[in-house]
């Protein structure tokens, strides 16, 4: 390997860092929920229900708009986030769950969530905090499903490869919250729900898996996403997805008719967020999409392809991306989508002299065992093969085995920083300098 400029490789690891905390920032619902929030109704009550892993603070937001307002005796409800998420509230209750994988509490909480909002009168009005993550927290199943059936098809689909959207179809079609359930359960009163974007495209039908809008998916997809994954389906699953009366909401239904559907934040801001600095740093910044999808190390690859056809034209470019990557997963190592696209780009990347990355889920959490002090990401650099070889660290075998936790962790290079309060899905930034 060619001999490394540490300075520039220590000001672009300082960037990058700055890149990804504003891409959060820009996210976070302190800021980009109050202006959104509606008026209390002049002669009912505001009734509050949200899940997701940007839920607590959601809800944080929420009620200090109230109660400034000196409205807070007039609103009332509670809200869903993962374990460890959680944060102090006065008026909402914050209730934790299982994400990603669903628990007893997840069930619990989206019963609680559609009893809620069918006491609503039609004087009342039913605000929806949503954010990604909901789909695992609010996990109560259709009749005649077991919790534990629900959560072998997810856990399942999990390790498939499937993308989040396919995910989702199934779930909706197993569940009594999500697919327009609540908002079902909702009508004939007013619902207005505030979201946060985690999905590529930002479709309303697909944050939290719609749990308040109209789905386009069908039980016929759902049966047929199962069996392209050869996902072992136990005969409660496969009776439920035979059966008309558990088709979702459809769009246009008359139930959705009282429903308002508001994107207070969404990946593409955060991009943004972070391309200003690069831009102040003195870089071009080239957009590669703000929904990318696909095997986290194949993408991995050709993004290090990418960086290094720039660098041999000599431009001083910062590659940016967002969206959600997949793992197939065929080894017993720790990871998540970031950290295995991290892996493999420093791989394709070779120890090249000038070029940097970072690559972390905005929730603050990528992957690994769904615990809040999980690794959000981690950082390459033109040293990341070099440290590896030092320690006798075969990069091309930790990443066979899905180990690119254990990988980064041994070389000092995971991004963390717990849960961030907010979810706008992957930020992705390669810094490359000639």
């Amino acid at each position: 390997m060619a001999p490394m400029n540490t300075s520039t490789s220590v000001e672009q690891r300082v960037l990058l860092r700055k890149m990804y905390d504003a891409a959060v920032a820009a996210a976070h619902p302190a800021s980009c929920v109050p202006p959104h929030l509606p008026e209390v109704p002049k002669t009912g009550r505001l009734l509050i229900v949200g899940a997701g892993k940007a839920a607590a603070a959601m809800a944080q937001a929420t009620e200090r708009h109230y109660m400034a307002l000196g409205q807070g005796e007039r609103i009332q409800g509670f809200v869903t986030t993962r374990h460890g998420y959680g944060l102090p509230t006065e008026l909402l209750p914050v209730l934790e769950a299982g994400h990603p994988v669903p628990d007893a509490n997840s069930v619990a909480t989206a019963k609680l969530a559609t009893d809620f909002a069918r006491r609503a009168t039609p004087d009342d009005l039913v605000l929806c905090l949503l954010s990604g993550g909901a789909s695992a927290l609010w996990s109560a199943p259709v009749a005649g499903v077991s919790f534990d059936d629900k959560r072998k098809i997810t856990s399942q689909l999990l390790k498939s490869g499937a993308p989040i959207s396919e995910m989702n179809c199934v779930r909706k079609h197993l569940s009594l919250i999500k697919g327009g359930g609540l908002a079902a359960a909702t009508y004939p009163a007013r619902l207005i729900t505030l979201a946060i974007s985690d999905v590529p495209g930002d479709d309303p039908d697909a944050i939290g898996s719609g749990p308040t809008y109209g789905d386009p998916t069908t039980l016929e997809q759902a049966r047929e996403i199962l069996a392209r994954y050869n996902i072992d389906a136990p005969d409660s699953v496969t009776a439920a997805l035979n059966n008309a009366e558990n088709e979702t909401l459809q769009p246009g239904d008359a139930k959705l008719s009282n429903s308002t559907y508001t994107l207070v934040a969404a990946p593409k801001a955060s991009l943004e967020a972070g391309a200003e600095l690069a831009k102040a740093a003195g870089y071009h910044v080239e957009m590669l999409g703000d929904a990318l999808e696909g095997e986290a190390r194949d993408v991995g690859k050709a993004h290090a392809e990418m960086a290094l056809a720039a660098k041999t034209k000599g431009a001083r470019v910062a590659l940016l991306s967002g969206g959600e990557f997949t793992v197939t997963v065929s080894g017993n190592g720790r990871g998540g989508p970031n950290q295995e696209y991290a892996l493999g780009l420093a791989i394709g990347l070779n120890g090249a002299d000038g070029i940097s990355a970072i690559a972390g889920d905005t929730d603050g959490i990528d992957g690994g065992g769904g615990d809040a002090d999980d690794p959000a990401g981690a950082v390459v650099a033109p040293e990341t093969l070099q440290t590896a070889e030092v320690q006798n660290l075969n990069a091309a075998a930790f990443l066979a085995n899905n180990d690119s936790t254990g990988f980064f962790d041994k070389i000092g290079d995971l991004l963390q920083c717990g849960p961030t309060q907010t979810n706008v899905n992957d930020f992705r930034a390669i810094l490359i300098d000639p």
